[in-house]
């Protein structure tokens, strides 16, 4: 894990403080990994990235995978993750600068660390409330508990506040994460026959 991002670097500059406790694969309750693809990108073990030629063979060749949605967000979990640990955050131009890097900080995670790593890493190091930085520190902070006890519904509650976690409050439960929380649910419900992402929940 990285022993500090730029966004964290940013959260104790703002006054926001950090609070993080990396974990390891086997820590993270597969509930987690389940509401993360489920709400961010269902395609996450199909695709290299952001190859869509992947994506299309991978939707012809599975017809089921058709109604697979990536998230809201737009970014697949690689692309953040990238972003995430190696990059910055930010709007207007400096997303734009920030584009060409994260293309290949973002193969260059694929190639390097395989998709069980760097969903790993995904849910250790984004900010998850303000200040609170993985799914170790998010459990402590709203739920008291481990993040290898999290229940369905409590890991689809802490994924449900990540467009705007600074915005989108865990506890109390903000109305967009309420409604989120239910529609996470609802795909994760629609996603429990896929193999692929039930094997990499493991």
């Amino acid at each position: 894990m990285p022993p500090i991002t730029i966004t964290q670097l940013e959260s104790i500059i703002q006054g926001n403080g950090l609070k993080r406790d990396y974990v390891s694969w086997d820590e993270i309750s597969p509930n987690v990994k389940w509401a993360a693809m489920a709400s961010e990108d269902q395609l996450f073990p199909d695709h290299s990235g952001f190859d869509w030629d992947a994506i299309e063979k991978s939707l012809k060749s599975n017809p089921k995978k058709k109604n697979k949605i990536r998230g809201a967000g737009a970014s697949t979990i690689s692309q953040q993750t990238a972003k995430n640990v190696f990059l910055w955050q930010g709007e207007g131009i400096l997303r734009y600068v920030r584009k060409v890097p994260e293309v290949y900080f973002t193969k260059m995670t694929e190639w390097a660390w395989g998709k069980k790593r760097i969903l790993e890493v995904y849910l250790n190091v984004i900010e998850m409330g303000k200040g609170v930085f993985g799914i170790e520190a998010a459990s402590e902070q709203y739920f008291h508990k481990h993040a290898k006890d999290l229940t369905r519904t409590e890991a689809a509650m802490i994924i449900a506040c990540l467009p705007n976690p600074k915005e989108y409050t865990v506890v109390p439960e903000s109305h967009f994460v309420e409604r989120k929380t239910q529609w996470i649910l609802r795909q994760m419900a629609n996603i429990s026959d896929d193999k692929d992402i039930m094997d990499l929940t493991k």
